[in-house]
């Protein structure tokens, strides 16, 4: 799988889950999916992404090249402060 290919399927798959997810009582607003971060070595890619709702989600994607494998994560931000060292 090339770094295209695998982007654009976390970005679905991103995108779907987050529409799955959503509060069906309300009006499904628009949104972004967005990658903030990308590897690839060898056969394996990583990517992290988030949307631009202000949910505090972001998503973790690996694949496996050598299983052919794809593995998803959704995590929540709880906090985010600056600490001086």
């Amino acid at each position: 799988m090339g770094s295209d290919e695998f982007l654009d399927l976390c970005k679905k798959i991103v995108r779907e889950y987050t529409e799955d997810h959503l509060d069906k009582s309300k009006e499904q607003p628009d949104f972004e999916v967005y990658v903030v971060w990308y590897a690839k070595t060898l056969q394996n890619h990583k990517a992290l992404l988030s949307t631009t709702l202000d949910d505090g989600m972001y998503y973790e994607l690996t694949y496996n090249g050598n299983k052919q494998e794809l593995y998803f994560d959704a995590y929540k931000k709880f906090e985010n402060k600056c600490i001086k060292c």
